[in-house]
Parts: structure tokens; C-alpha cells; sequence
């Protein structure tokens, strides 16, 4: 780094005192973090992507996060209440309603049970609904957190929380965390690949994926299953990769000086980035292409080569994972069931989405289990929030059901990377309005997630502005009753 650069610093108190390793400022630090003073990681930004060991044994060594972008009917889905299903139609009970506000519903709604068929399945007896068959014969590997709840009730904000650990944009995504944390196994390629279905970005924009304040390098690449792999990764017409080459020469000789002049980090680590797309150029293409897959295994996850599916993206998930991907978010537009439409319906529209879905996870799951990658391999799935136990109130009087967004609770699943299958964590009231047992924030479900990939979560941290931040921001419990 610029040593006039570093004499800055060095004249700011806050600088000073974390500098100071035996004087009385890093002292105080110390004991305040229970003698963890220095806790973020130790970068080298010519190599920012190299691996590195996290602070403890890991159960997990990547993750794969489906994000269901709308958030689905739980209640619908994963979470049986026979005595909502008794009591549908009648007006919603007072007590749930007093000093609530509700994104589109207003005046006395009326209780919705479920119109899905629901029956036990696996030796766990996990109550699963018609809506997802191909769930039923998976249900034994998969760990249900019934339990979530979220302070946010509209779509961006609530994403933004789930993945930023704040409704407000401007902080690095967990992707960009773990790979910030653990770097990546194939330098090759990213070490944070985003996929996306329904063409359709994430109600929280680029933001859900991006690095905030942490270096650009560790940023969500968005990949594609159709077309180029990434935009701008081909070389230009008229551009060979010789000449690719030498312009990128030229740019590292002109970022260096300027690295030289001013001193700032990010310059150096653009200059990895720069090296990155390079060698993306012939590693990409190959492992974006589908084709390479046996016939079996594209018909087990309904993917069809040369289209952009969520089919698709499961089965590239798995590709990418296998080449040492750190971390691949999958995000899939369409799960706003308000009952608008009848694609918004709880019947044929939970139906039809979840027929273009439950496939590819189920087959994502044991195609996982048969390579032998599912034991380290994490994944989760679920949306922003919930949905509530009565009808919206703008479709109340159609024919078609639908459901307000619900931040009180909802159900996430996790799989595999040291989570106990068959697990049916936390528990709602008969009627779904709020959680009775083991509640669980976003905060927790981060931290436990840090966990299984052998993080601290109060360890992980960046320094910003004179202070450090971690993805858990002040808050996050592991939850350790789900981990095997």
C-alpha cells in the first residue's frame, strides 16, 4: 500500500488505537471482543480468491441457496394446520388483527386453511402437500425451520435482511461473505455464481448479490444458461485472444501506477478481477454446458440444454459446486401468491409453479447424495417472509385464493452440510399467526449458516469507516438442535 497513504491513516485516534497492539486502546478492544481485537481476515488483494481456512472445523464446504423470490404459501406447502382448515371463512379472531397493518389487506378478513391435500411422509413423518410431490420421497433428508420471522413485510427490504443482514441496501451479500471468508477452490472461476430464472432479477436488485463495502472481487457473477455464460466475457469482434491479452497487460501496467499514486486496495484487486475474466473465458463455456450431462441426468432434473429454467440453473448449480464454486444463489421470480391471477392461485397456480420446481430440487438433492458432494454441501430454500392465514383482502371476493405477505413466520428448509434430515424445527399457533416454539430470525439462520461452513459469526468481520461489521450485524444465535 501507498505509505502516504498509510501515514493518513495513521493520523485518525481510530486508526491509531487498532494499530496499537500493546497500548491501552487495543486492550480495551480486546477484552470488550473477548480477547478478539483483530478478527477480519487477512487479504492479499493480488490473490483475493485464494483459499483460506476458516476458524474451525467445517460441516460444510459450500453452499447452494435457492431463493424463491415472493416468498411461497408455507401454510400451503410445508406447514399443516387442520384447525385453520376447520375454521376457514370465519372472520379472522380480533386479537390477531389489533394494531397490525397488512400490505394489501385491510377491514376483518376471513381464516383461509389450506385447499392442498396434505399426508406424512419418510420415517420422520413430515407433513408435505400435494403440492410437491416429488418432495415426498426426499423428505428424510431435509431439515423444516417452521419457526422464521422477519421485521419486514414488503419484498425488497425483506430480502435485503435476509441476505445483507439489513432491509437497507449498501451491505456486502452472504455470498460475498463466505467467499471473502474462505476464498475459492478453483481459481479458475468465481467464487460466488449467481443464476437466474423467470427473467426476473431479485426484488433487492443487484444488491441481494453484491459485495457492498467489501472488495468488488467478491461480488455474485451472474451466469446465464442461455446465450453467453457471462455478459461481456467473450472477446470482442475483431478482438482475438492474443490481443486480449495484450490490452490486459496494458490495463495492469496503468492500474499499477495508479495503485502506486494513490494507494487505494481496490485498484490491486481489480487487477485480479481483470485476470479472473480472462481465465473465465475457457473455464466458463465448459462448465456451463449442460450437454455434457447424460441424457438420465437432464430428464431427472427436467433440464432441457439451451434454455433458461430453474431446472437448469439446479443442474448448473451442482456443475459449478463440483468445480469448486463456493457459493451459487439461485434466485426464481413468480412466488407472490396474492390470488391476483390465476398464476397467483393456491390450487392450479401452486400447482403449475411448483411443477417447474420441486423436479430439480428433489433431483438436485440425490444427484448430490450419488456424487458423494451432498454430506458438504449446503443447501438452502425459501423466500423473504410468509404469507397469512386468511385471504388478501384485494382478491377476497374472486374466485381465485390468494395470500397477503406475512412477516410474523414462515418455513425455510436446509439440507445436507451437517444438517439433521428429517428435522421439523420450531412451531407456530394452530392457526399460523405466530411462533410458539424456537423462533428463529434471519440473524440466527446467518449465523448457522457461518457456522456449518466453520465460521464465528461474531469473528467474520470487514472494517469500514472506522469500525467492523459482520453480516450478523449486532444480533444471531446458531440454532445448534439443527445441526447433526
Amino acid at each position: 500500500m501507498n505509505s502516504k497513504f498509510t501515514q493518513l491513516q495513521q493520523q485518525t485516534r481510530r486508526h491509531f488505537l487498532s494499530s496499537s497492539g500493546v497500548g491501552l486502546g487495543a486492550i480495551a478492544l480486546s477484552s470488550l471482543n473477548g480477547g478478539l481485537a483483530e478478527a477480519d481476515i487477512s487479504l492479499d488483494p493480488t490473490t483475493p480468491l485464494a483459499g483460506r481456512k476458516p476458524h474451525f472445523e467445517a460441516k460444510a464446504k459450500r453452499v447452494i441457496y435457492l431463493h424463491l423470490t415472493g416468498s411461497p404459501p408455507n401454510l400451503d406447502i410445508y406447514d399443516y394446520k387442520p384447525e385453520l382448515v376447520k375454521r376457514t371463512g370465519q372472520d379472522c379472531p380480533d386479537e390477531f388483527l389489533k394494531g397490525r397493518t397488512f400490505a394489501f389487506t385491510s377491514g376483518v378478513p376471513k381464516l383461509l386453511g389450506t385447499p392442498r391435500t396434505f399426508t406424512q411422509h419418510g420415517q420422520s413423518g413430515t407433513w408435505l402437500s400435494d403440492a410437491v410431490p416429488n418432495f415426498h420421497r426426499v423428505a428424510d433428508d431435509i431439515c423444516f425451520i417452521h419457526s422464521m420471522n422477519t421485521d419486514q413485510f414488503n419484498h425488497a427490504p425483506a430480502e435485503l435482511l435476509i441476505y445483507t443482514g439489513s432491509p437497507r441496501s449498501g451491505r456486502p451479500s452472504m455470498g460475498s461473505w463466505v467467499t471473502y471468508g474462505l476464498g475459492t477452490e478453483n481459481q479458475d472461476l468465481p467464487g460466488f455464481v449467481v443464476l437466474i430464472s423467470s427473467g426476473v432479477q431479485p426484488n433487492g436488485g443487484a444488491n441481494s448479490y453484491g459485495s457492498g463495502f467489501l472488495p468488488s472481487v467478491f461480488q455474485g457473477v451472474q451466469c446465464r444458461s442461455k446465450g453467453d455464460p457471462v455478459l461481456y466475457v467473450s472477446d470482442p469482434a475483431g478482438m482475438d485472444r492474443s490481443v486480449r491479452r495484450r490490452s490486459l497487460d496494458a490495463l495492469k501496467e496503468l492500474n499499477q501506477l495508479q495503485a502506486q499514486e494513490l494507494g487505494h486496495p481496490e485498484t490491486i484487486t481489480r487487477i485480479a478481477q481483470y485476470e479472473l475474466a480472462y481465465r473465465m473465458q475457457a473455464s466458463v463455456p465448459e462448465v456451463m454446458d449442460i450437454t455434457q450431462e447424460t441424457k438420465e441426468t437432464q430428464d431427472a432434473y427436467g433440464a432441457k440444454p439451451g434454455e433458461s429454467s430453474f431446472a437448469n440453473n439446479c443442474l448448473l448449480a451442482r456443475r459449478l459446486v463440483e468445480q469448486g464454486v463456493r457459493f451459487v444463489q439461485l434466485f426464481d421470480w413468480g412466488w407472490d401468491f396474492h390470488g391476483t391471477g390465476p398464476g397467483e392461485g393456491l390450487t392450479d397456480g401452486l400447482t403449475n409453479k411448483w411443477a417447474m420446481t420441486d423436479k430439480p430440487i428433489a433431483a438436485l438433492i440425490e444427484d448430490l447424495k450419488q456424487r458423494g458432494l451432498f454430506e458438504d454441501t449446503l443447501i438452502v430454500c425459501g423466500g423473504e417472509f410468509g404469507r397469512t392465514p386468511f385471504r388478501e383482502g384485494r382478491t377476497a371476493a374472486g374466485n381465485i385464493l390468494g395470500r397477503d405477505h406475512f412477516p410474523d413466520c414462515f418455513t425455510m428448509w436446509l439440507a445436507g452440510g451437517g444438517v439433521k434430515g428429517g428435522c421439523n424445527y420450531g412451531q407456530t399457533d394452530e392457526l399460523g399467526f405466530g411462533v410458539v416454539e424456537n423462533k428463529v430470525t434471519p440473524h440466527d439462520l446467518q449465523a448457522t449458516i457461518l457456522h456449518l461452513l466453520g465460521f464465528n459469526h461474531e469473528q467474520l468481520t470487514y472494517r469500514f469507516q472506522g469500525r467492523d461489521y459482520r453480516l450478523t450485524d449486532v444480533h444471531g444465535k446458531v440454532i445448534a438442535d439443527v445441526i447433526s
